[in-house]
């Protein structure tokens, strides 16, 4: 099945020795940075209509996904 093989080939890079450090640097991974989370619990307090609520939410996405393509908090008030 798909499963075995996929652990087959897992545990023959493992056991596979005959490694250089040039395909170690080939297969090198590049990680993205931490994501950062910051609720809106602040803008949200209080009594809000589902509209304004949505609103809030949107804008919320917006300034995430902004923060997820590697914009500061400066870079996006200064979008806004």
């Amino acid at each position: 099945t798909e499963g075995e093989r996929q652990l087959k080939s897992l545990l023959h890079h493992q056991l596979d020795t005959t490694v250089s450090i040039e395909q170690c640097k080939s297969k090198r991974r590049c990680f993205a940075p931490a994501a950062f989370y910051k609720p809106f619990g602040e803008e949200a307090a209080g009594a809000l209509t589902l509209s304004q609520f949505q609103a809030l939410q949107d804008s919320d996405k917006e300034t995430s996904s902004l923060r997820e393509l590697g914009l500061s908090d400066s870079e996006i008030l200064l979008w806004k």
